[in-house]
């Protein structure tokens, strides 16, 4: 699917912006392709479902794309700093309704909502008689995608408003009324029909689309938020014993080029400037090291980073930092050694470190003819970054579901609800990471245990933030982003204390502005 999809995305994006609004609004009648004119056969359908898969990377064009700004939301945390003007005001919990990250995240994910609602209704009149099961299985795709965008939005707003129908005038306003339990709702209705027609894998030129373990998971994850700890120690049992998935040996398999749509990589956006010049991510330009030298390939103006602090949380044995963090590169900073190579930088404890966007990073004193002199201290994103490459030129796919989440969701579920063995899959994910088994915990030491995880686990995959409001109270206990919050601000002597705002992201200004229907937030009014 890598190729294929990518390939057709331009003409997909023309389609799915038709998709975006109607035409009754207008007095004459368009003569150009509109989506009632354009779907004639499940052929056209797909180009349509690939417009909607095209948001999760960069195919819209947008440098602030969907991944970005989780990102960048993830900065109010605190295991990760920016000197990037957002993510440095996300880390002093400066924000607001009129922020830019939230403006194009809000609107990409309604966005691709829009395009799966017409297509659903397409699908839904459309007469193909030779590719019936194509058309439910496209029809499958869309509500899944619908129903992960929902849930995009669920997870950082609350309340988001709900619409599944396509917008047919600019006066088509939805509304939050029932704020976040119709979208709840919504996205088990939208995920239980998906996984009850998607297929279990694809082959192919198709391998990349949606699964039913992707609509599975997602189905758990919806559950998890409503705190349903049966079902989802139900949905997570379920795929646990008949997807086939296993974790990887190898934790970095996770992130690579070679292991792409398959094994536990449960849902991941398809990248390739190979297949498309258009096509690529801002990884490395966000994330790699500046320093590293642009003559060996790469470019990046390390605009985030991981703090040393959280760095060094992780046990020295975890067999996961590797995969996490780079921890050593060329360094374009000083002269190159006697036999004309460049320098390594290396990671180290010791290393002074502060927030400014030089500091750290090379001793000023280091020999550049003593390699093991060059040590700094702050930690990028392995995950995400291919030092040798300019972002123009990335391939590697950004992942947004793995085999790892469900193993957790399922000891959280299994937890919470007192059924079940809640070691079992928590020790799967500590087994691959060289750690100890749990045995014996409180059920609120083992929550804690199970939050730990996740931020170790899952690192700059922008699972934290959500992750961590989720299972917290302002003012209450447990209080997990509250901690880390005032953990940070401590370390590093920020002045920041938790409050009610950093627990649930503003609907934007332009939406209050812009439609009477949608009331704000109750933290942000």
């Amino acid at each position: 699917m890598k190729n294929k999809l990518i390939q057709q995305a331009k003409l997909a994006v023309a389609v799915g912006m038709l998709m975006t609004a109607g035409c009754s609004d207008l007095k004459e009648k368009p003569d150009f392709i509109n989506p009632d004119s354009f779907y004639q056969s499940a052929t056209e359908l797909e180009l349509g479902v690939n417009a909607i898969y095209d948001d999760l990377g960069m195919g819209n064009g947008d440098w602030f794309n969907h991944f970005y700004n989780r990102y960048v939301f993830e900065c109010l945390v605190g295991y990760q700093v920016g000197w990037e003007k957002g993510p440095l005001q996300y880390n002093l919990g400066n924000i607001s309704p009129s922020d830019d990250y939230i403006n194009v995240y809000w609107q990409e994910c309604y966005r691709s909502i829009d395009r799966a609602n017409k297509l659903i209704e397409v699908a839904d009149a459309m007469d193909d008689p030779a590719n019936v099961d194509k058309v439910k299985r496209i029809k499958g795709e869309a509500e899944f995608l619908r129903a992960f965008y929902f849930y995009e939005l669920l997870r950082y707003f609350d309340n988001p408003p709900i619409k599944t129908t396509s917008t047919k005038s600019y006066n088509d306003l939805p509304d939050n009324a029932g704020g976040k339990r119709k979208v709840i709702d919504q996205i088990y209705a939208d995920a239980t029909a998906a996984a009850a027609v998607l297929p279990a894998n694809y082959t192919g030129t198709d391998a990349g689309r949606a699964t039913k373990w992707a609509a599975k998971t997602l189905l758990m994850k919806a559950q998890l938020w409503d705190e349903k700890w049966a079902d989802a120690k139900a949905t997570a049992e379920d795929i646990i014993k008949n997807s086939g998935m296993t974790l990887y040996p190898d934790f970095t398999n996770n992130f690579d080029v070679d292991h792409e749509n398959q094994g536990e990589r449960i849902f991941e956006a398809q990248i390739s400037a190979k297949a498309n010049s258009s096509e690529y991510n801002n990884h490395s330009a966000h994330f790699n090291p500046e320093d590293f030298p642009s003559d060996l390939g790469g470019a990046g103006w390390s605009w985030l980073s991981a703090t040393k602090d959280f760095r060094m949380s992780y046990e020295d044995n975890d067999k996961r930092i590797g995969g996490t963090f780079v921890e050593s590169y060329p360094t374009g900073r000083t002269a190159k050694t006697a036999d004309g190579k460049f320098p390594t930088v290396k990671w180290s404890a010791k290393a002074d470190y502060n927030l400014s966007r030089f500091g750290g990073l090379v001793d000023p004193n280091a020999n550049p003819n003593k390699p093991e002199e060059l040590i700094f201290s702050k930690a990028w994103s392995s995950k995400l970054v291919e030092l040798d490459k300019n972002y123009s030129t990335t391939e590697k796919n950004t992942i947004y579901m793995r085999f790892a989440e469900v193993l957790l969701g399922h000891a959280e579920a299994c937890n919470e609800s007192g059924q079940g063995d809640a070691y079992e899959s928590i020790n799967k994910v500590r087994s691959r990471a060289g750690l100890t088994p749990l045995k014996g915990l409180t059920q609120a030491t083992l929550r804690s245990a199970i939050v730990d995880e996740i931020m170790h686990e899952f690192a700059f995959e922008q699972v934290a933030y959500p992750e961590l409001r989720r299972k917290s109270k302002f003012g209450g206990s447990p209080d997990f982003l509250g901690d880390y919050i005032k953990h940070y601000s401590a370390t590093y002597k920020v002045g920041r204390v938790p409050k009610a705002k950093d627990y649930v992201l503003p609907i934007p200004l332009i939406e209050i502005q812009g439609n009477p229907n949608v009331a704000q937030n109750p933290e942000w009014k």
